[in-house]
């Protein structure tokens, strides 16, 4: 269901688009191709995880603020759980 909101598409557009995979790749190499991409955005997460920790680094070293930005994210982080709060207690309702 998640799938679906994010992509746009309906299940029977994931399930043609899954037919053709296995049609091309087989089924043999699918977890192969899943475990690659797996790694591959993994990759990508500890890259921008190591991108983000150099420039706090190089910002407290250089003596700039941060805690401006500590805050903004503390409050966008509430906001985040008023939200996930409220679409909660509204899925339940339905």
């Amino acid at each position: 269901m998640m799938l679906n909101s994010i992509l746009f598409i309906s299940g029977a557009e994931i399930f043609f688009i899954m037919f053709i995979v296995v049609m091309v790749f087989g089924a043999d190499k699918i977890p192969d191709i899943a475990r690659g991409l797996g790694k591959g955005m993994r990759q990508l997460k500890d890259a921008s995880e190591d991108i983000k920790r150099e420039i706090y680094k190089s910002a407290d070293k250089h003596g700039v603020d941060t805690s401006v930005t500590k805050d903004i994210k503390k409050e966008i982080d509430e906001v985040k759980d008023g939200l996930d709060d409220l679409t909660g207690s509204i899925r339940r309702k339905f």
